[in-house]
């Protein structure tokens, strides 16, 4: 059967709206980390995004390595999770609930960032994430110049230090840090909500055009 031409524009216009609208939630896959600061010397509050499982398993469990550089760090209780302070080089979240695939959360870390840093440094975050069954170890180093490695560590590139870094003023809380984390979450729910919504315009758009042609078609006939 062959397509008239406003089906077929109808039918081109959803795909490459899918498509378009999938090209973020792939990137989004990744465990990523947002700091609210990189220059050298200021205090960050690293929030850590995961947003999946491990090939569909639910998530038990994170545990993130921290540069030798950085000697002090302060995580964010959160809700539903156990957390273990630094020791050796990581903080470690256990889930009292696994985490479904496709639910998403955020774990923040306060800390500062070396004062001693280059500027270009690249601090990187090795998170070690557990499931129900297997594991995804995002440790692969990202090398400018190269394809994105499939689990690419989280990190962070250090800039140069200015009067705004808070030397010594930062926030090292945790219900500072809470609140920075929570700040997070309306964004990336808004960002949600609006890729649906335009998923759902594609299509409601896409099957009026087939109804107006039928309709057309009936008409005609």
């Amino acid at each position: 059967m062959k397509l008239s031409t406003p089906v077929f524009a109808a039918t081109a216009l959803l795909g490459a709206g899918l498509l378009a609208l999938s090209a973020p939630l792939a990137a989004s896959a990744h465990v990523e980390v947002e700091p609210s600061s990189t220059a050298a010397g200021s205090y960050s509050l690293l929030t850590f995004s995961l947003g999946h499982g491990c090939d569909g398993s639910a998530t038990t469990g994170i545990t993130i390595d921290v540069p030798e550089s950085i000697t002090s760090v302060t995580p964010t209780v959160n809700p539903g999770w156990d957390v273990t302070p630094l020791t050796d080089g990581q903080v470690t979240y256990t889930a009292l609930t696994p985490l479904a695939d496709g639910l998403r959360t955020t774990f923040v870390l306060s800390l500062q960032i070396p004062e001693d840093a280059a500027v270009g440094d690249t601090l990187a975050f090795p998170v070690l994430q557990s499931c129900e069954a297997g594991e995804t170890n995002w440790s692969d180093t990202i090398v400018e110049g190269e394809a994105e490695p499939a689990h690419p560590a989280p990190s962070l590139t250090v800039t140069a230090a200015s009067a705004e870094s808070g030397h010594g003023h930062g926030v090292t809380d945790d219900a500072a840090a809470a609140d920075d984390a929570a700040a997070t979450e309306p964004a990336a729910t808004d960002d949600v909500l609006a890729r649906l919504l335009g998923i759902g315009g594609l299509i409601v758009g896409a099957v009026g055009l087939v109804v107006a042609v039928a309709a057309r078609r009936k008409n005609a006939a």
